[in-house]
């Protein structure tokens, strides 16, 4: 898929590649290999994060407004919880679990405003909408996974880590540890000197069947396929940026990726550079989402 502006957010659902599209205001899905596309909902405050609850409602992050979305059978969005008490910066990407609670990050942080990074919370929505401080001092919670185990995988953009969390019932988290560590947390932060402290900027991830983490790599135009404990096993290089990446497919085993030239707010904003791309790969999809 192409013709875009900047993607997040890829999931694959009911037999489709499901994509939030940020400066479109819209999110899409479309077939296996991209065509038959189709606009699934807008989002005037920016989509990301993309997730359903066990009735298969969809629930989706409306970022610069702090709101989780959710869509009606009616086609009908509504707001499912305002978490704009909790957040220092625009709300970002999310995970599901199968009792339908939802962990939200957000950025922590005006990033396109150039701020000082700092630590923000992440946050637990329960499928009422009540919502919860689930993990403070995160540094910039981004992709997540639950592991088939109940273990919630968080990766830190700012951090240069992947965090684990157990989820206990009730949805509380315990035993926070670090699942994969690239480098020691930045000491700058000032943003530009703070990621050229980062070692892997670990933005979108998911999970495979041999319990690794495909990562996008947010500064190295890269997806890496990252072990526990960090060590990186491969690497694919498509030539520019990678944000984001899902495995789906019929068998699980096409790693979509979210690609553009980068992540700055005006160029993307001006340009439709954004592609959706695919590779296919050996470890099938596992987990959620």
């Amino acid at each position: 898929m192409s013709d875009l502006s900047f993607l997040e957010g890829p999931r694959w659902h009911d037999g489709r590649i499901w994509v939030s599209d940020f400066y479109t205001h819209r999110v899409y899905s479309a077939a296996e290999d991209g065509s038959d596309r189709r606009v699934e909902a807008e989002v005037p405050q920016q989509p990301s994060g993309l997730g359903w609850l066990p009735d298969g409602r969809l629930l989706v992050v409306s970022m610069r407004d702090a709101r989780l979305l959710r869509r009606e059978s009616d086609g009908r969005l509504v707001c499912h919880a305002d978490l704009s008490p909790y957040v220092g910066g625009h709300l970002n990407d999310l995970v599901v679990d199968d009792h339908g609670r939802a962990f939200v990050g957000d950025f922590g942080f005006d990033l396109m405003g150039g701020a000082p990074t700092r630590p923000t919370n992440l946050l637990r929505v329960d499928p009422d909408g009540t919502v919860t401080k689930a993990a403070e001092d995160v540094l910039f919670p981004n992709g997540s996974v639950i592991t088939d185990d109940g273990t919630l995988l968080v990766c830190e953009t700012m951090g240069n880590r992947v965090t684990a969390f157990d989820i206990a019932a009730g949805g509380t988290l315990t035993n926070r540890r670090t699942w994969a560590a690239f480098g020691e947390p930045p000491t700058e932060q000032e943003i530009e000197k703070a990621l050229s402290q980062v070692v892997v900027a670990a933005d979108g991830c998911c999970l495979d069947s041999d319990g690794a983490l495909w990562i996008a790599d947010a500064t190295g135009n890269r997806a890496i396929r990252v072990r526990r404990g960090g060590e990186i096993v491969d690497e694919i290089r498509p030539g520019t940026g990678v944000f984001a990446c899902m495995l789906g497919g019929a068998d699980g085993r096409t790693l979509y990726l979210c690609t553009a030239p980068d992540f700055h707010e005006d160029a993307r904003t001006a340009a439709r550079e954004a592609v959706l791309r695919s590779v296919r790969v050996r470890a099938a999809h596992a987990g959620r989402p």
